[in-house]
């Protein structure tokens, strides 16, 4: 099979609001021949929908979005990393065969990644992977994106951590096992389970957000033992109500709490 040459461009779109795009974002949204869409499950459409906004606002008329079907993934498996191994080579398949078949030589593919892609999301794995394959020469362009992190302190108004203190980024399922010595202050993503409400102490601080810098925004915050059921509440009636959700906390261990270190 003759090399094809193709630039990919992986574009950070930022948490989900159109006026959290950069310009850079915006310019690489020019020249594109297919932005191309992988989305899963029952929020399939609503991710569609949200993306499909941003590229109204951005991209050039006539556009065109090509949509791919996420292979399915084991969302509790016994081994976690081999099935998320497994799920990205299924996906590297997929996105390959689009990419011979819909982009030609010379052509231009673009991902839009939520928030930007250094940051709990696979699609630069991916990517990597693709770039290995032998029939493929790609041109990898990557555009940072405003964190769904930095959209949350600056929702909340407030600093990431204390004078001089570190900041931990995890997800909810390693919250768990965070080692107390960098437990102060973190910043918590993918917690389907809101693992919170099980590992922190009820004087503990949280910041909480969904939809940061969209229409659709809900902000809460204050003691954990205060607010913890809120959060609940507000996520699960959002979820119903949106059919997807993108949540994100900062949660901050009590003055004088000890730590490992001390």
């Amino acid at each position: 099979m003759p090399e094809r040459r193709i630039s990919l461009r992986v574009i950070g779109i930022g948490p989900g609001g159109v006026k959290q795009v950069t310009v850079q974002a915006i310019e690489a949204m020019s020249g594109v021949d297919a932005f191309l869409m992988l989305d899963k499950g029952t929020a399939k459409q609503s991710l569609l929908d949200a993306r499909t906004a941003i590229l109204d606002a951005y991209a050039p008329s006539g556009y065109r979005v090509v949509e791919i079907a996420d292979p399915p993934r084991d969302r509790r498996p016994a081994d976690y990393d081999a099935e998320v191994r497994r799920w990205h080579a299924a996906r590297v398949d997929a996105i390959a065969t689009v990419l011979r078949s819909d982009v030609g030589d010379g052509g231009v593919a673009a991902f839009l990644v939520w928030g930007d892609p250094a940051l709990y999301d696979s699609t630069l794995r991916i990517v990597e992977q693709l770039a290995a394959l032998d029939d493929l020469h790609l041109d990898i362009e990557v555009v940072p994106g405003v964190t769904s992190a930095s959209a949350l302190t600056a929702a909340h108004g407030i600093v990431a951590h204390r004078i001089g203190e570190p900041v931990h980024i995890t997800t909810g399922r390693r919250l768990p096992t965070t080692p107390k010595s960098v437990a102060g202050n973190q910043i918590v993503m993918l917690d389907g389970d809101l693992a919170f409400l099980t590992t922190a102490d009820a004087d503990d601080e949280i910041w909480w957000g969904a939809y940061v810098g969209t229409d659709d925004e809900i902000l809460i915050s204050g003691r954990v033992g205060d607010v913890g059921e809120q959060i609940r509440c507000a996520r699960a009636q959002a979820r119903d109500r949106i059919g997807w959700i993108m949540d994100i906390y900062l949660l901050r261990k009590a003055p004088g709490t000890p730590t490992d270190a001390e």
